[in-house]
């Protein structure tokens, strides 16, 4: 079962968030892949870049400012799924929660990038 967490971000901004597997799993041959959708059988607003640092046991999502100034302010939902290579192949759902996305007094969309 998925550990459920709420993340918070902010509009416009870079968002990194780091997942610690230390115990739970041997992440070696894994892949991870994470997205965000406005519901859970909705179509997908953004992909996460994700890595896995096998030394660590830890998984970091991260979205580029560019990202986040695309999604509208509000609520959206998120999971984070490794596979391995193996077969057959092992899927698994480590986390997944609500993602608040908040707007910005400063932060202006149509504005290029700083």
């Amino acid at each position: 079962m998925a550990t459920y967490s709420n993340l918070f971000i902010d509009q416009g901004s870079n968002f990194t968030f780091v997942i610690d597997e230390t115990g739970d799993l041997d992440l070696t041959n894994y892949i991870a892949i994470a997205k965000i959708a406005k519901s859970y059988d909705g179509t997908v607003k953004s992909t996460f870049t994700t890595s896995i640092d096998i030394a660590t046991s830890k998984i970091t999502i991260s979205l580029t400012a560019a990202q986040t100034a695309a999604l509208k302010p509000g609520r959206y939902v998120y999971d984070v799924i490794i596979t391995d290579d193996s077969s057959p192949v092992v899927v698994t759902r480590v986390l997944e929660g609500q993602i608040h996305v908040t707007p910005g007094v400063t932060f202006d969309a149509s504005a290029p990038e700083i």
